[in-house]
């Protein structure tokens, strides 16, 4: 269970997803969710979308812009789109979204306690409080507009919502989880990703318990006594969290550059893909037209669905599958890109048949890449990694907005 807090700046990008992206976008998520349900269980996807940087890593590998606050409204938007097509099989639902859509959060939610018998009101009054915590009980500046609760048929729930600052035009994710959540009101988050504006007033904290517990006698008091205690209280902000624990800040500067990315790592994905003995993945280089750069594409996907939490710090990384729709660190190969759909596709059909040949392939290729990062010094030339996708970008129908 990722239980850790973090944050990350996401700076506010204006523009939309092209439909060619979205519908890229939606395949492979819906994808890499169904092959996490096969190997781990439903459950385990919730426990991935609590963690702000997973999330963040997802969103590169589909493409998006790996560091801007886009990410999270695309990524919703596709895993909704994929998932709920699918919600019988899956055991998941994803509701509301952004702006209007979030309003529908209820509404949705009611329907499907009225369809699966669960208690829609405790998981109604669970959206509201979490809504009002982020939006109330922590006071840092950002405004939510866009809230998704994701359900599944065994009562658990993961929630991921975004607020904006206008001012500084960054926003800010809050990222929850039902998984061993024991108080709305007292270190409830499993994540917040935004940018880290120092202090805070975050009631939500453990050590605030005595704050809370103040106001609540304001609340029982006389007016005038509150406000004379509240004008006091005003003088001091001894009492303003700082946010910590798994923490990400991300620049304002869009191209990706060498210091976003644990180079070593890369080295390792990139090693894998142009250096592996055919043997070793034998059942994925059958498949007709698939080449290193597909294969570097999958490793980085493999990651995605069999790492660890630790392998997720530098989320820029991920970019190097299928570039990014903005063109950093290359554009999105659209070759490449339905290469790696069609090749996941067909190895969580064979699976499912009983043929595992093909995702256990995929799998080997994290591991493989994790063994050359273990025994050997395989760090990527940055420069040259990215000059490489951009010559061969024509060839391979690169394409940005």
């Amino acid at each position: 269970m990722f239980k850790s807090t973090g944050h990350a700046d996401l700076p506010l990008h204006t523009g939309t997803v092209p439909k060619w992206l979205a519908d890229r976008m939606m395949q492979t998520g819906t994808l890499i969710v169904e092959s996490i349900i096969e190997n781990f269980g439903k459950k385990e996807v919730l426990v991935r979308l609590s963690d702000p940087l997973w999330f963040q890593s997802l969103g590169a590998v589909m493409g998006m812009d790996w560091h801007s606050s886009g990410i999270t409204t695309s990524v919703m938007y596709a895993l909704k789109r994929g998932i709920n097509a699918r919600a019988k099989e899956f055991g998941l639902c994803i509701c509301g979204g952004r702006g209007k859509y979030s309003r529908r959060t209820p509404d949705e939610l009611q329907f499907l306690a009225d369809a699966t018998g669960l208690d829609g009101t405790k998981l109604i009054n669970s959206s509201k409080l979490v809504a009002k915590v982020d939006s109330t009980a922590v006071q840092d500046g950002f405004q939510l507009y866009m809230h998704n609760f994701i359900l599944s048929s065994d009562g658990d729930w993961t929630v991921v919502q975004q607020g904006m600052n206008t001012e500084t035009k960054t926003a800010r994710r809050y990222h929850w989880s039902s998984e061993n959540l024991r108080s709305f009101i007292n270190e409830p988050h499993t994540g917040v990703t935004g940018e880290n504006r120092g202090l805070i007033l975050n009631l939500t904290a453990n050590n605030a318990e005595t704050t809370r517990q103040r106001i609540l006698d304001f609340s029982k008091e006389n007016p005038d006594k509150a406000l004379k205690e509240i004008q006091s209280v005003v003088k001091h902000d001894d009492n303003k969290i700082i946010v910590t624990g798994r923490n990400i800040t991300m620049p304002a500067h869009h191209e990706v550059r060498a210091e976003d990315v644990n180079l070593k790592r890369l080295g390792a994905v990139l090693a894998t893909a142009y250096e592996s003995e055919p043997k070793d993945f034998e059942s994925l280089l059958l498949t007709p037209g698939l080449g290193p750069r597909t294969i570097q594409a999958l490793t980085l996907v493999s990651e995605v669905i069999y790492g660890t939490p630790s392998r997720f710090t530098d989320p820029a990384r991920f970019s190097f599958a299928h570039g990014g729709k903005d063109g950093h660190p290359f554009p999105v190969p659209l070759k490449v890109y339905d290469n790696s759909i069609q090749i996941l596709r067909e190895s969580i059909e064979r699976s499912k048949m009983g043929y595992k040949d093909k995702s256990l392939a995929i799998k080997r290729l994290h591991t493989t890449a994790l063994e050359i990062e273990k025994y050997c010094d395989p760090i990527a030339d940055f420069a040259k990694t990215i000059e490489h996708d951009k010559e061969h970008s024509t060839e391979w129908e690169g394409r940005t907005v």
